[in-house]
């Protein structure tokens, strides 16, 4: 597993989200995922959201998985 193809997952499964995915490992990857779909969401909704777009490959594929889940006014404004 590599991080371009956690991307396009992530991207493919939450139309509209943007993802920058990192991990030289392999296993263990960090995540920030820009998205309207989490509006109104609490973190744990947010998270299972992008897992359910990596389905079975999390805990098998990717050990680790670190998100930060953020909608649009959100990543605006941590810049």
């Amino acid at each position: 597993m590599d991080a371009e193809t956690i991307r396009k997952l992530i991207e493919s499964g939450l139309p509209g989200a943007q993802a920058d995915v990192q991990g030289d490992d392999g296993v263990h990857f960090e995540a920030t995922v820009v998205a309207d779909a989490f509006r109104g969401k609490l973190p744990l909704a947010r998270h299972r959201l992008v897992y359910a777009t990596l389905g079975e490959r999390m805990g098998g594929e990717i050990h680790a998985l670190q998100l930060r889940t953020l909608t649009p006014e959100e990543a605006a404004a941590a810049h």
